[in-house]
C-alpha cells in the first residue's frame, strides 16, 4: 500500500506552480455510457447526469454512484468519506490522516495473519490500490478485475464498522506519518504553503494541513481515533464510487449484500458551523530554513467549490499560469526572475484560497518578484483579458478531457473531488460551466477575490545551514 498523504498534499503546491484547471465533466464524446437506471429492492433510485447515476441503500443511507464504462474488463470501486482535516480539533490534527494508514491494518473478519486482509487480496487480484485524505475527504480505492469485486466490496464494507485499533499499529504507523511530515517539511514551497494557510485562517480547521502537527502525530491517543473512527466511518457518510465493466443490477445487488446490514450512524454526523471571519488587512508571514529555493506565495480569501465564480476563476488561472504563452511565464519565467509559476484555487467544501506561487530563479531577490506578480494581477484587474485569452484555455480545457477521462481510476478520483466539495453532479456540470465564461466574468471575479486586504504573502528564505 502507498500512502499518499504527502503527495496528495504536495499536489497543491505542484498545482499552483505549474497551474491547474479544476476536474471538469465529460466532453460529448466520452466513453462513458448513458445507463438506463435499475430497480433493485432495499434500493433507491436518486438521478442521473452524465451517464453517472445515483442510488441510496435504503437501510442506511449509504450513497451510490454508477459509471457503466465498458471500454475495458476493469473496475474501480472507490468509497469517499465525508470526513478530512477540517472536522478535527486540538490534539487530534492530522488524526484523518493517521487513522486513514490504520484502516489497512485489518479487522477480525480480514486481516494479514488469515491472509486476506485488503492488502493481500489486491495483490493477489493484481489490482492497484490507494488511500488519501485531504481537507474535506478521506477515501480509499481499487482498480481490479470485475471478477475481483465483490471480494474488494466484502472486505471494504467490513472495515467501515470493524477496524482493528491496536496501541502497537498507531506507534508503528505514527513513524511512517512522522516520516512523511518531515519531506514535507523539506520542501520549500510546501512548508511555505502551511505557513501560509495556518496565517490566512484563524478560525475555520483550514488552519492546519491534513498532515497536523508534529506533536500531535506523536502523541495523539489511540482513544481519540477510535473515537473519530466511531464518529465518522458510517455509511450515511459516504459515498461509494464505481466505475467500470459492470452490470449495474448486479453490483447494486452486492452493495446491498454487504453495506446493507451496517447501520445507520446512532448519532447525527456533526457537522462543521466555523465561519472564518472577513479578513480586514493583508497578512504576511516569512519561513527562513535550510533550503535551495526561494518563494513567493500570495494568497487571497475564495470562494468555496460550489461557487458559481469557479470557472471563471479557473480560466483566470490558467490564462495568468498556463504555458508559456501565460501571463506570468512572460513576464518573470521569460526574464529570467522564476524557474515556475502557478495559480489556482483547490476545490473546497467552504471557501478556500486562491493561491499564486513562484519559485525563484537563483540569485533573484524576493523584492524582485513579489511587486511583478501583484503587477500582473493588477493589470487583469485594471484592463482585464481578451476574449481570445479565453477562447484558447477554453479549447485547452476541452482537448485536456480525453488525457484526464483515460481509465476508470482517473473518472473516479475526479468524482472524488466533488464529493468532498459537497455536490458531486459538479463533476458533470463544470466544462459547461467553463464554456460559458466570458472576457467581463475573468475580470469580474479578479476584481471581486484579488483584493490586497484579503491576502496573505508569503516569503520562503533559504537560509546557510550552521551546522
Amino acid at each position: 500500500m502507498i500512502h499518499d498523504f504527502l503527495v496528495a498534499r504536495l499536489a497543491l503546491a505542484i498545482l499552483l506552480v505549474a497551474g491547474r484547471m479544476q476536474q471538469t465533466a465529460a466532453a460529448p464524446n466520452s466513453s462513458i455510457q448513458q445507463s438506463v437506471p435499475v430497480r433493485v429492492p432495499g434500493v433507491t433510485y436518486v438521478k442521473s447526469l452524465g451517464g453517472i447515476d445515483e442510488y441510496t441503500i435504503d437501510s442506511n443511507g449509504l450513497d451510490v454512484l454508477l459509471v457503466p464504462e465498458h471500454s475495458v474488463p476493469v473496475v474501480t470501486f472507490q468509497v469517499t468519506y465525508r470526513v478530512g482535516s477540517r472536522n478535527e480539533v486540538t490534539g487530534a490534527t492530522g488524526a484523518t490522516h493517521l487513522l486513514e494508514h490504520l484502516m489497512f491494518k485489518g479487522s477480525e473478519r480480514f486481516n494479514d495473519a488469515a491472509g486476506d486482509s485488503v492488502k493481500q487480496y489486491l495483490e493477489r487480484a493484481g489490482g492497484q490500490y490507494n488511500a488519501t485524505t485531504s481537507f474535506d475527504r478521506t477515501n480509499y480505492y481499487a482498480t481490479i478485475g470485475p471478477d475481483k469485486l465483490e471480494g474488494y466490496i466484502a472486505i471494504e464494507a467490513d472495515r467501515m464498522r470493524n477496524l482493528w485499533l491496536h496501541e502497537s499499529d498507531r506507534q508503528s504507523e505514527m513513524t511512517v506519518v512522522r516520516n512523511e511530515y518531515e519531506r514535507g517539511e523539506n520542501n520549500s514551497t510546501y512548508a511555505l504553503t502551511k505557513e501560509v494557510y495556518a496565517t490566512a485562517f484563524q478560525a475555520q480547521p483550514y488552519h492546519h494541513m491534513t498532515i497536523g502537527w508534529r506533536s500531535d502525530i506523536e502523541k495523539v491517543p489511540i482513544e481519540k481515533l477510535r473515537a473519530f473512527y466511531e464518529t465518522f466511518y458510517w455509511p450515511n457518510n459516504a459515498t461509494l464510487t464505481i466505475v467500470g465493466d459492470v452490470d449495474s443490477t448486479r453490483t447494486l445487488e452486492l452493495v446491498k449484500k454487504y453495506y446493507g446490514p451496517i447501520p445507520h450512524s446512532p448519532n447525527p454526523i456533526p457537522q462543521i458551523y466555523t465561519e472564518e471571519p472577513p479578513q480586514q488587512g493583508p497578512r504576511r508571514v516569512v519561513l527562513k530554513r535550510p533550503g535551495q529555493v526561494g518563494v513567493v506565495m500570495i494568497a487571497y480569501k475564495g470562494p468555496g467549490g460550489r461557487d458559481a465564480d469557479i470557472p471563471a476563476l479557473d480560466v483566470l488561472s490558467n490564462i495568468m499560469s498556463s504555458g508559456q504563452n501565460s501571463r506570468f511565464s512572460r513576464a518573470l519565467t521569460d526574464q529570467s526572475l522564476t524557474t515556475s509559476i502557478g495559480a489556482g484555487i483547490e476545490s473546497m467544501r467552504d471557501p478556500g484560497l486562491y493561491i499564486v506561487s513562484a519559485e525563484l530563479a537563483p540569485n533573484v531577490p524576493h523584492t524582485q518578484v513579489e511587486p511583478k506578480l501583484l503587477a500582473e494581477i493588477d493589470r487583469i484587474r485594471r484592463d482585464g483579458v481578451t476574449q481570445e485569452e479565453v477562447g484558447r484555455v477554453i479549447n485547452q480545457v476541452r482537448a485536456s478531457q480525453a488525457f484526464r477521462r483515460d481509465g476508470t481510476a482517473g473518472i473516479a478520483a475526479a468524482l472524488n473531488e466533488a464529493v468532498a466539495a459537497g455536490d458531486w453532479t459538479l463533476y458533470a456540470t463544470r466544462l459547461d460551466g467553463i464554456s460559458k465564461v466570458s472576457a467581463a466574468d475573468v475580470q469580474r471575479v479578479a476584481r471581486k477575490y484579488l483584493n490586497e486586504d484579503q491576502s496573505t504573502t508569503g516569503w520562503f528564505v533559504p537560509t546557510v545551514d550552521s551546522k
